[in-house]
């Protein structure tokens, strides 16, 4: 079956015509790790942070690699690549694994998108120069505005040796190689007291907002106690760290709490944390494209924080997504209280989607609603 890089599609992640199944990252990365690609044996390749396929199925076409070793930490990546490497007839290529030593050990080569989040590449890079073959190299890519020096002193904290090649089409490809030794003791996940609100909060490298607790958080958890108290399911849709899910769980311990996120660093992060507030045996954590193991009507109550850039982009699609999950899972009657940038103009599409919408509290920086099921 023939591949072609204009055949790849993102989806079920959003599809617009401002955003893109491949990019120039994705072609340079490929073009300046061939030599080493040509030279590999069977699951010597690791691939992470591939966004929809591009790296993975381009390796696999263009060197007739298998045994290919993914880990994608959001979900739609995953879904995406499956659904891209089935039409392109390469499922049998690579295989999904978790961030852990088996995803790299032993690999020679490793193609990585650059996460935005030096944390994220910490973690990341931190396991490759620790359980990967001593010879191994990494080559990771990414836009030359996301791009900072910070990147490289990141790498030069696992890798001896860190290359910055010439950008091409306004993208960048750095190498490292010759891990340190000893590697570099793991800090995941950092953990964090907040004595303020009697919460201890962990995170992994890619969790929004890591240890801290972002200001939207804050302004939802002043007002969570209003948020309807004999809710007997509570659902936190998009949970990154689990604030929300564990706060939630320590105030009302007769209720059900299920945490969400389509992020694999999130979902670990959020189990995490509820240990730490001894509230592990009540929080169900999924991971989850927009609640869809959860069943239409299934919960009383839907707490949400809705990210707003797909990318680098602005995409209202986003949220309009999570507005409709939570819509379809709640109970008529139940209620989704939402934050938000006080600029957005979520409101209409709250009041469309879900139903009666009034504004809770309000500040330059953020908005809290509540919205009644229909």
């Amino acid at each position: 079956m023939p591949f072609d890089f204009a055949d790849l599609r993102r989806r079920p992640d959003l599809e617009a015509p401002n955003l893109v199944a491949v990019d120039a990252t994705d072609r340079l990365l490929l073009d300046e790790a061939a030599t080493s690609l040509a030279a590999l044996e069977p699951r010597q390749l690791v691939v992470v942070g591939d966004h929809y396929g591009a790296l993975t199925l381009g390796a696999a076409h263009l060197h007739g690699l298998t045994g290919i070793r993914v880990f994608q930490d959001p979900l739609v990546g995953e879904l995406a690549l499956a659904a891209n490497a089935a039409e392109a007839g390469l499922s049998d290529a690579y295989e999904s694994l978790p961030l852990g030593p088996d995803l790299v050990a032993g690999a020679r080569v490793i193609l990585l998108q650059l996460p935005r989040s030096l944390a994220a590449l910490d973690e990341i890079v931190g396991l490759v120069a620790a359980h990967a073959h001593p010879e191994v190299v990494v080559y990771a890519g990414g836009r030359l505005k996301h791009m900072t020096i910070a990147m490289n002193d990141v790498l030069r904290e696992h890798f001896s040796f860190v290359y910055a090649g010439l950008a091409r089409q306004k993208s960048r490809v750095l190498t490292a190689s010759e891990p340190v030794d000893p590697p570099v003791a793991s800090p995941w996940p950092r953990t964090q007291r907040h004595d303020d609100l009697g919460l201890t909060v962990a995170a992994y490298g890619a969790t929004f907002a890591g240890s801290k607790i972002d200001i939207g958080t804050r302004a939802l958890l002043d007002v969570l106690p209003d948020a309807l108290p004999s809710a007997a399911t509570i659902v936190d849709l998009g949970c990154g760290s689990g604030v929300l899910a564990v706060s939630a769980a320590l105030a009302r311990p007769d209720a059900r709490v299920i945490a969400s996120d389509q992020s694999a660093s999130a979902v670990e992060s959020t189990r995490a944390t509820a240990d730490l507030n001894d509230v592990g045996d009540r929080v169900s954590v999924v991971r989850d494209d927009a609640l869809a193991s959860q069943a239409d009507g299934s919960c009383d109550l839907v707490l949400l924080n809705p990210p707003f850039h797909v990318d680098a982009a602005v995409e209202p699609g986003i949220a309009l997504k999570l507005f409709e999950a939570a819509a379809r899972v709640l109970r008529p009657g139940g209620e989704l209280w939402t934050v938000y940038n006080s600029h957005l103009k979520h409101r209409d599409a709250l009041e469309r989607v879900v139903g009666e919408t009034r504004q809770v509290t309000r500040n330059p920086k953020f908005t809290v609603t509540v919205s009644t099921k229909r």
